[in-house]
């Protein structure tokens, strides 16, 4: 055992965002990757023990953690997204929801074989899902838009109510069978829950109006909405416990739908806090388990009720609650499938387990192993699966990377040609009918708006780009761009032409911080770049292999050749870069664009000599 707090704080820190890297780099279930490691550190090899190293500070730490998480997902409710989506969504989330604290319910009681109280508490705690395990598998799978809203909007709406849920069915306990509560206590539970309510409000009111009036600086806005969500936790929780979720839900979603452009930068720096936190309390939580808990799980009676919840409770609530929706049986399918539980069950079960254990109710003592069966069960099977029953029920986007080519020209064109002809999906967004002309007669993908504009989010889906390039001919426009899809995209996967023919030192020392990556290892221009396609250059694929390596490809191309990508047989595309080359091996297809052959060249300038002619004539 280590007894460090730092050095604790160190190693959950460490493995929480390695865990992060290691399930991006492998293409694994995030959370299941960081429950392992929470196991193996603590109660399979010891090394740590949060709740004994922290003590009393664990429930706040996680708590706190909790409702950053829960905030940071609910600032991305905006209404506009469920447009359309709203009558399955309120549904879900209501009439779904006591469907499922019903039946989950009956299943505790009747196969878990806890006595009723303990399993209407229990109950209510396990319809949330939750930002902290559904955010990372919505952004493994990629699935299509409406599913995806669905899940995200359950998950972060429900996600206090289960808790609320869980406190007024101990609330009900207690009046039926304290003889020193009243109803007064019930009616101070709804007083409670009402205040949160509107408190989570009038704190996001309050926080819209100084920001959009001017009264904080832009570098205290951060700090200043972070101590705010602490407020709203704290205080609420204060005067009921787990009502503080509740309040900074509503927060969240009031500052959502205020459409503040502040409120939208800060978004990203959240979301940085959020992963980081997701990733350290989940191995806190899981590090904190002892042995026996882990052995209680394997009891036949939590056994079975984790079956029921995978395979009866939760299909049977979505089906029921949707039932003259405009759901598909596909979309019922997935969502009815996909319910991963999460920090909140894992915090509020353990919170009750004592709390009732005190009330006398001896059965809670299983409320933490049956909470963590349901919870990594939960975690695992929706983790491997969310993606392979997305893809054959076709409710995922196509799974290799796409590109959005931001500006329409007749070199955008042609390069969105050739990638459609190697099945990668393409799009250009220009602004101007005009320019997009030429897309609209290739048949090539394309959208029509402003891409930097706030509306261009609920009217084009970017989930299956992974790459921009920025290819117009204003080289600041072009910097803006890729400035501002840093936070969505990466900074490695965006692009622009180059800046300048000639650049100076301020120039080069800019392109450093600012917008993308340059393309092509040749300083070409969009206008350079625009008159080789007006004079027939063409884009070719090679294919690189065991004998006609990409050494020989090099010493036979000719001095004109632009060398513009590699595509791997995974689908992923690596782009030549000023200053950069990505590692060409066998079995890749290098795009270049390069001059047609001359004889083609001769007959095109013959045939345009010969219409100046017919022009001259006709004229005549």
């Amino acid at each position: 055992m280590i007894d460090s707090i730092l050095f604790n704080l160190m190693l959950i820190g460490v493995l929480g965002i390695a865990s992060q890297w290691a399930a991006w780099r492998f293409r694994l279930p995030a959370i299941v990757v960081m429950s392992i490691a929470g196991l193996l550190v603590g109660p399979i090899l010891g090394l740590i023990d949060p709740k004994a190293d922290f003590g009393e500070m664990f429930k706040p730490i996680v708590s706190l953690a909790v409702a950053i998480i829960l905030f940071e997902g609910s600032l991305n409710l905006d209404f506009r997204e469920v447009k359309g989506l709203g009558k399955p969504v309120f549904r879900i989330v209501t009439f779904g929801a006591l469907l499922a604290w019903i039946l989950g319910s009956l299943g505790a009681h009747f196969v878990a074989g806890l006595t009723w109280p303990v399993a209407f508490v229990i109950g209510g705690l396990f319809i949330v899902t939750g930002p902290t395990v559904i955010l990372p598998l919505l952004r493994q799978a990629k699935l299509k838009p409406r599913p995806a809203a669905i899940l995200k909007w359950e998950g972060i709406v429900v996600d206090p109510f289960g808790a609320l849920l869980a406190v007024f069915a101990f609330e009900i306990i207690n009046f039926f069978m304290s003889d020193d509560v009243t109803a007064v206590s019930l009616l101070l539970f709804f007083a409670a829950s009402l205040f949160a309510g509107v408190f989570g409000w009038l704190l996001g009111r309050l926080t819209g109006f100084i920001f959009e009036r001017g009264h904080v600086p832009e570098f205290l806005k951060s700090p200043v909405v972070f101590v705010l969500v602490l407020a709203s936790f704290a205080i609420s929780d204060q005067i009921m416990h787990e009502t503080g979720l509740l309040a900074v839900t509503v927060m969240g979603m009031t500052l959502a739908n205020m459409h503040i452009s502040s409120i939208d930068d800060m978004r990203h720096f959240k979301e940085n806090i959020s992963v980081l936190l997701i990733s350290t309390i989940f191995v806190m939580l899981t590090a904190a388990l002892s042995v026996d808990v882990l052995l209680r799980i394997f009891n036949w009676n939590i056994i079975a009720f984790v079956l029921l919840m995978l395979f009866v409770v939760r299909p049977l609530s979505i089906w029921l609650s949707t039932i003259g929706t405009d759901l598909s049986n596909k979309e019922k399918l997935l969502v009815g499938w996909i319910a991963p539980r999460g920090i909140v069950a894992l915090t509020v079960s353990s919170y009750f387990a004592s709390v009732l254990l005190e009330k006398g109710f001896e059965d809670a003592s299983i409320l933490t192993s049956l909470t963590f069966a349901l919870v990594f069960s939960t975690v695992v099977a929706h983790g491997f699966s969310i993606k392979w029953l997305a893809k054959k029920l076709d409710l995922a986007i196509d799974e290799r990377p796409g590109v959005v080519i931001v500006g329409g020209s007749g070199f955008s064109t042609e390069l969105a040609k050739t990638l459609q002809e190697l099945k990668v999906s393409v799009l250009i967004a220009d602004s101007s009918w005009q320019r997009l002309i030429s897309v609209r007669k290739a048949g090539v993908p394309f959208y029509k708006g402003e891409i930097l504009s706030e509306q261009t989010e609920y009217y084009l889906d970017l989930t299956p780009y992974e790459y921009m390039i920025a290819a117009t001919e204003l080289d600041s426009y072009n910097a803006l761009v890729c400035t501002t899809f840093v936070p969505e995209i990466g900074r490695n996967n965006l692009f622009q032409l180059s800046l300048r023919s000639q650049r100076d030192d301020d120039l080069e020392d800019m392109v450093h911080t600012i917008g993308g990556r340059i393309l092509f290892q040749e300083n070409v221009t969009w206008e350079e770049l625009n008159k080789r396609i007006e004079r027939g250059d063409v884009f070719r694929k090679t294919s690189i292999t065991e004998k006609y390596t990409f050494e020989s490809y090099l010493e036979e191309r000719s001095e004109n050749t632009l060398l513009i990508f590699a595509l791997k047989p995974s689908g992923r595309i690596e782009f030549f870069t000023e200053g950069a080359s990505p590692k060409v091996e066998q079995g890749d297809v290098v795009v270049s664009l390069t001059q047609r052959c001359k004889e083609y060249n001769k007959i095109k300038e013959k045939l345009a000599v010969q219409r100046e002619k017919n022009g001259d004539r006709k004229e005549g």
